[in-house]
């Protein structure tokens, strides 16, 4: 099993930075993929970014150059920083981790950004 748990999020004016963490239930060299994704009122689940085991990220277009996924080892977290929030970010920000046996998915924390 893996567990997740995020947490971070908030509400924060148009501009402004939020830092996104999700604790992880065991060792980070473990997990092949790590990601988050967000899902907006009336619209699907769209990927943020993800990063693989081998640390290549990777990045929406809408989100590129103003957020950055990161991992701490030591801590068994997932990082996401979140810079030049825009209300079109706004949405529940969902932490994923995938192993060759687990598709894990943690509660959600939602990010409202106002204009």
């Amino acid at each position: 099993q893996v567990q997740l748990v995020e947490s971070g999020g908030g509400l924060v004016q148009a501009g402004g930075s939020l830092r996104l963490s999700c604790a992880v239930s065991r060792m980070l060299f473990s997990i092949n993929v790590m990601g988050w994704y967000r899902q907006a009122p009336g619209k699907q689940r769209e990927l943020v970014a993800v990063v693989t085991s081998g640390g290549t990220t990777n990045y929406s277009d809408s989100v590129k150059g103003r957020f950055i996924i990161s991992r701490d080892f030591a801590k068994n977290t997932l990082y996401l920083q979140m810079n030049t929030l825009q209300p079109e970010d706004t949405g529940v920000y969902r932490c994923n981790a995938r192993t060759p046996s687990h598709d894990a998915w943690g509660q959600g924390t939602q990010v409202t950004v106002s204009s």
